[in-house]
């Protein structure tokens, strides 16, 4: 069997873009049990309320939803169980002492599946105010409705 190569997605936070302001991110490594892995590979899993903690100079991943593997018998995992994260030293030393600083958190952001290895990306993120969130919101809407009259005056233009 041929290894599998590139990228492939499962699940993305795109939640966390809109709340947070994304500062840095970083790819890590998931320690995972094999029916985790496998519910994985069938494109089943939710970063929606999914955050990174530091204990004890590791990085855990918390609140991310993987449902239990549908032909799992008693060895079937918890669906929001800790999963521990693998990052090099200097990124956890760096990534705990950027959290620690007021209205800094850690979340992930997307998970996929690199040549064949699970890997989540994670941020160092800032919360945004509501009048942030809506003015995102907003210019989103007129890059929408700029590239919308661009192509009906193409249109035109081919007619």
């Amino acid at each position: 069997m041929a290894k599998e190569k590139g990228r492939k997605l499962i699940a993305q936070n795109k939640k966390a873009r809109h709340d947070y302001l994304i500062l840095d991110t970083y790819e890590a490594g998931l320690v995972l049990t094999g029916t985790e892995v496998k519910s994985l590979r069938q494109g089943r899993a939710s970063l929606v309320d999914g955050f990174v903690q530091i204990d004890d100079g590791e990085a855990w991943l918390y609140n991310v939803h993987v449902p239990e593997y549908s032909q799992g018998t008693w060895t079937n995992h918890a669906a929001r169980r800790k999963r521990k994260l693998l990052l090099h030293r200097a990124e956890i030393d760096k990534l705990y002492g950027k959290a620690q600083e007021t209205g800094h958190t850690v979340v992930p952001l997307s998970l996929y599946f690199k040549d064949g290895r699970a890997k989540v990306e994670i941020a160092l993120a800032k919360g945004k105010k509501e009048y942030d969130k809506r003015q995102a919101l907003r210019e989103k809407q007129d890059r929408r409705e700029a590239a919308r009259a661009i192509a009906a005056a193409r249109r035109r233009q081919r007619a």
